[in-house]
C-alpha cells in the first residue's frame, strides 16, 4: 500500500480473499488458512510479522477509510486493533503484530477503480531457493505477441526479464494483463511451476496509487506520498553516485528533490530541467538524515512549462568581428585586436534550445514501484465493482488460536 513505510520488507504485501461458505466449513476453513501461514512464512526471522484478519459481510465504512489512509500515511497497530474491536472482526498475529495494519488495509482497499490482473506461477517447495529455470527468449517472444495485453514483462532499456522475482519467495514468474483471459491456454509453464493463480491485481491500477493527495511542500511528513505542483528554485546538480538534486518551490516552501541514479532516464530528465520551469512532481517523503534535509524520491515526472534558456555574451567587435572583452562594471567594451573601445555596449542575448518538453516522465520499467501505473496502461482504465456479499458470507474464527485483542466467533 504505502511502499515508504520504513518497517516493510523485500515482497511486502497482503492479500484480500473473499469467500462464500457454509458455517459448519468455517473451522476448517481457518485452519487450512492458518496452517498455509505458519508453514510458509519464516516465523522465525526477526522482520516477520504476519498476520490474519477476518471480517464478516459487507466491508464497514470505517474500515475503508483506514484502507485508504494506509494508501498515504503511517498507521499504527492500536489503531488496526482498535477498529477491529469495533467492527467485530476476527485477528491472529506473529511477531510484533505490526502485520494486522497490511491484512485490515487489505479488506479496506475492494479497487473499485481501474484494475489489473496477474497470473502467478508458484515453485515446488524443492526449487525455492534455486536458480530459476525460466528461458528469457521465451518470454521476449511472449512480450511482442502479447503486446497491448499484457504489460511490464521486460524493461525496455536494457531487455531484462521483469516477470521473474529476484528473491527466494514461492512465486515462479508473475505475468500482468489488463484482460481477463484463461492464462493456461496461452502459456505453458515449466514442470518447475507447482500451480498457476489468475485474479485481480492491485498493483498498476492508477498512477501512483499510493500517491493519492496533493500536499504543501510546508506540510509534507517523512514516510507519506507526496504531490507537489511549483517551480524549480535551485537548479539540478549530480553529487556523488550519480544522482540528481535540485530544489522546488510551490509556493510554501522549497523541497529538496532526488532523482537517484536507478531512476535512469528520469535523472536524465530532472538533469535538464532550468529554474523557472513549472512541474509536478510525484514521490515518497524521506526523512532527514545527517546532513540531508527532507527530500522528496522522485518517481514520477510533470513537466508543464518551460522557460526559455538564454545565455549572455560578449559584443562582437564592429570592426573584425571578434568578441570584445569588457572593460569593468558599466564602463563598456574594447577589442583586444583592434583597440575598438565602446563604451555603450550590452552583452549579446542568445536564446538557447531546450532538449526537454512538456510531457509525463516516469523511471525504466526496471526501477518502477510495483504500485507504478507504466506508460502503456494509460488510457486502458476500467472500473472494477465490488461484488455484493454474498447471502452465507463468513468470517473465520478458531478456539485453539484465540484472536488477538478480537472477539472470535466462537
Amino acid at each position: 500500500m504505502n511502499p515508504n513505510i520504513e518497517w516493510k520488507t523485500r515482497g511486502n504485501g497482503a492479500v484480500c480473499i473473499r469467500i462464500e461458505a457454509d458455517s459448519e466449513d468455517v473451522p476448517e476453513i481457518w485452519e487450512i488458512v492458518l496452517s498455509s501461514l505458519e508453514e510458509n512464512a519464516d516465523i522465525g526471522y526477526a522482520r516477520t510479522d504476519p498476520a490474519v484478519v477476518v471480517l464478516r459481510g459487507q466491508v464497514p465504512n470505517e474500515v475503508l477509510t483506514f484502507g485508504q489512509h494506509c494508501l498515504n500515511t503511517v498507521a499504527t497497530k492500536s489503531e488496526a486493533l482498535k477498529i477491529l474491536q469495533h467492527c467485530h472482526g476476527e485477528a491472529v498475529a506473529y511477531g510484533t503484530g505490526r502485520g494486522l495494519i497490511g491484512a485490515l488495509a487489505a479488506t479496506g482497499n475492494p479497487l473499485t477503480g481501474d484494475h489489473t490482473y496477474e497470473f502467478i506461477a508458484y515453485r515446488a517447495s524443492a526449487n525455492r531457493g534455486t536458480l530459476r529455470r525460466v528461458d528469457r527468449e521465451s518470454v521476449l517472444r511472449m512480450d511482442v505477441a502479447t503486446k497491448g495485453r499484457t504489460f511490464s514483462n521486460v524493461d525496455d532499456e536494457t531487455k531484462r526479464v521483469l516477470i521473474t522475482p529476484r528473491g527466494k519467495d514461492p512465486i515462479l514468474v508473475g505475468i500482468r494483463e489488463s484482460l481477463t483471459k484463461p492464462w493456461q491456454k496461452r502459456f505453458s509453464i515449466s514442470p518447475s511451476a507447482k500451480r498457476w493463480n489468475d485474479g485481480v491485481f492491485s498493483g498498476r491500477t492508477k498512477a501512483l496509487r499510493h500517491i493519492i493527495l496533493d500536499r504543501k511542500a510546508s506540510s509534507i511528513r517523512p514516510h507519506c506520498p507526496t504531490v507537489l505542483q511549483g517551480e524549480v528554485s535551485k537548479a539540478p546538480t549530480t553529487i556523488p553516485g550519480g544522482h540528481v538534486i535540485f530544489e522546488l518551490d510551490d509556493g510554501s516552501a522549497e523541497v529538496h528533490v532526488a532523482a537517484y541514479e536507478p531512476s535512469g532516464r528520469l535523472r536524465t530528465i530532472a538533469r535538464q530541467l532550468r529554474i523557472g520551469d513549472l512541474i509536478k512532481i510525484y514521490g515518497g517523503v524521506r526523512p532527514a538524515h545527517g546532513p540531508h534535509p527532507v527530500t522528496v524520491n522522485l518517481e514520477k515526472l510533470v513537466v508543464l512549462e518551460i522557460v526559455p534558456e538564454i545565455i549572455y555574451s560578449n559584443a562582437p567587435c564592429p570592426s573584425c568581428g571578434r568578441h570584445m572583452e569588457s572593460m569593468g562594471a558599466r564602463q563598456g567594451y574594447r577589442c583586444r585586436r583592434c583597440g575598438v573601445k565602446d563604451i555603450h555596449g550590452e552583452p549579446v542575448a542568445t536564446m538557447i534550445a531546450r532538449t526537454i518538453e512538456p510531457g509525463t516522465y516516469l523511471p525504466p520499467q526496471r526501477s518502477q514501484r510495483h504500485l507504478t501505473k507504466p506508460m502503456s496502461r494509460y488510457g486502458l482504465e476500467r472500473p472494477y465493482v465490488l461484488p455484493a456479499a454474498p447471502k452465507h458470507f463468513w468470517g473465520l474464527g478458531s478456539p485453539e488460536r484465540p484472536s488477538i485483542g478480537c472477539p472470535t466467533l466462537g
